[in-house]
């Protein structure tokens, strides 16, 4: 044989277009699922909208997802002004944070499956900064890290853009949005 031939690619489920799929078997988690689970991550509930906007829009196989804050466990906002009253590392936790928004926003879209997610086609990340901050790319790789992570480099990787401002809603330090395509409804 050929050992420079590659090997076959899986085939996919007709039903999920899933290549771990078992077809009739009935799976309690998805692939999204198990993986956020590996990497011990409990995504936060979906946060209703804070005035008059929707968390989240579909126009086809397209979500556009509204700009979501950094709110932890313990209901408290991550609050700052990067270069001033908070850290390179602060920020971007506080990203990863938004990020674990993001993807429950993507769960409420895709009626609580993560594997419905085909690409993150772009994250829109807003960063509290002062005037001479200029390290934005670096806070937002926070949410950038957490998508390739959970999803996989093929569906996770994104193009995106990193803004500084001179406030946010609420005086949290980082704010993003993002643009997916999800699987076609049935």
């Amino acid at each position: 044989p050929d050992l420079l031939q590659k090997a076959a690619p899986p085939s996919l489920c007709k039903a999920c277009a899933r290549a771990d799929c078992v077809p009739g078997k009935v799976t309690m988690a998805g692939v999204v699922e198990r993986r956020l689970a590996q990497i011990g991550v409990n995504l936060p509930k979906a946060a209703a909208p804070a005035a008059n906007y929707v968390p989240w829009r579909r126009a086809g196989n397209i979500v556009y997802i509204s700009g979501q804050i950094p709110k932890g466990e313990d209901n408290q906002l991550r609050l700052g002004k990067l270069g001033a009253s908070c850290s390179l590392d602060d920020g971007k936790a506080a990203a990863r944070l938004c990020g674990l928004h993001l993807i429950s926003q993507m769960k409420e879209a895709c009626n609580g499956d993560l594997d419905k997610v085909k690409q993150i086609l772009k994250i829109e990340g807003f960063v509290n900064s002062s005037e001479d901050f200029t390290d934005h790319p670096q806070v937002v790789n926070g949410i950038s890290d957490l998508m390739v992570e959970v999803f996989g480099p093929e569906i996770g990787s994104h193009s995106r853009y990193a803004v500084g401002c001179s406030s946010l809603p609420l005086g949290v330090s980082v704010e993003a949005g993002a643009i997916i395509e999800v699987a076609a409804v049935e």
